[in-house]
């Protein structure tokens, strides 16, 4: 059975906190990948900017639903989700963007744990970690890969 180990990419193109949104984007489209891991200084791993965060930037922001109660207006959506989505719309840096503490797998996961994580939680990009640092990364093209190769 395929495991993460003997699909995964380890040659992993990262991006720092740091890093503005522009050269992120650029980046992501010139190398056409879905996603990349965000690594601290530390070499931890930070986050993981995916397109759909930088495509995110594109869309306005949805203002809250409200209904008054004894003359007083109570939201139906959390003031911290507001400031998420507003944070992710304005991002200057890739720390602003990116989805924080992401999904990761080890290298033993088996192919078809990979399958469902990807399909059931539409993540596409799962960075794969051993003792705590980052030693590849498993995409969608890496799972599309062991089809074409199994004709």
């Amino acid at each position: 059975m395929l495991k993460a180990k003997d699909i995964m990419s380890t040659d992993v193109v990262t991006l720092t906190p740091d890093t503005d949104i522009a050269t992120a984007a650029k980046l992501l489209v010139e190398r056409h990948i879905n996603g990349v891991p965000v690594i601290n200084e530390d070499g931890s791993l930070a986050g993981v900017l995916c397109q759909s965060d930088l495509v995110a930037q594109q869309k306005s922001v949805r203002l809250p639903s409200l209904f008054t109660l004894l003359d007083g207006y109570i939201a139906f959506t959390s003031n911290a989700e507001m400031e998420k989505e507003i944070s992710k719309i304005s991002a200057t840096k890739v720390e602003q963007a990116m989805t924080v503490s992401p999904k990761t797998i080890t290298p033993e996961a088996t192919i078809e744990d990979i399958a469902n994580l990807m399909i059931n939680k539409k993540l596409y990009t799962l960075p794969v970690i051993e003792n705590k640092k980052l030693i590849g990364i498993v995409g969608k093209e890496d799972i599309l890969k062991v089809l074409t190769n199994n004709d």
